[in-house]
């Protein structure tokens, strides 16, 4: 299985690029969110990519489909999760930021689900129905920066080292964000309370 592509652009289409990565050229398909940021790259540039690789007995053809963060990627598989949301279906209907896709979840914001090519109604609502409760961490991501060193106890540098390296925030913001929340919630002892309060603060 292919998991991450490295190598030179030789191709751009609408919905997918060709990638020379070891003399082989590799054909990905790009969610719109990801596309849009490859407008600025030109033939031969370096690029690297986060591969879901998609191949089943119905489907023996291998689909690459391609995303800037892994965190995207992980998205994405929560997403084709959703009965009627297959990958290809879903490549196409990413056509909207996922920090915003993942806080609509949360928020149970039909409309703004809605929004997303090809999904209706009653296809947003099985969306809600399966992934409310699971976004919290998607609703956090920015553009990434890359990293730098983390600190401070276990669970603190766990939170600060997604929060860098999976989120795409600089150190100083996530050192920002953890101190506030510990500040508010003097009593927070785990990582995923610590997620909760950051969380709930970005989103207020």
């Amino acid at each position: 299985m292919i998991g991450y592509l490295e190598g030179k652009l030789l191709k751009k289409e609408t919905d997918r690029i060709l990638v020379l990565a070891n003399q082989i050229g590799y054909e990905v398909l790009l969610p719109v969110i990801v596309m849009e940021s490859f407008q600025a790259k030109k033939i031969g540039d370096k690029i690297s990519l986060y591969i879901y690789h998609q191949q089943t007995e119905r489907q023996p053809k291998p689909v690459l489909i391609g995303f800037n963060l892994e965190v995207e990627k992980e998205f994405f598989q929560y997403f084709i999760s959703v009965e009627d949301i297959g990958p290809l279906k879903a490549v196409k209907a990413l056509n909207i930021p996922v920090r915003e896709i993942a806080r609509a979840i949360e928020l149970k914001d039909i409309d703004r689900l809605r929004q997303l090519k090809g999904i209706g109604s009653r296809t947003a609502q099985k969306i809600i129905a399966t992934l409310h409760g699971k976004m919290e961490k998607f609703a956090l991501i920015r553009k990434t920066e890359k990293k730098e060193t983390t600190i401070g106890e276990n669970f603190l540098m766990q939170v600060q080292d997604v929060l860098i390296n999976q989120l795409g925030y600089r150190v100083v913001e996530a050192k920002r964000m953890i101190a506030e929340a510990m500040k508010r919630n003097s009593t927070i002892s785990t990582p995923e309370e610590l997620f909760e309060e950051v969380y709930h603060s970005e989103v207020s």
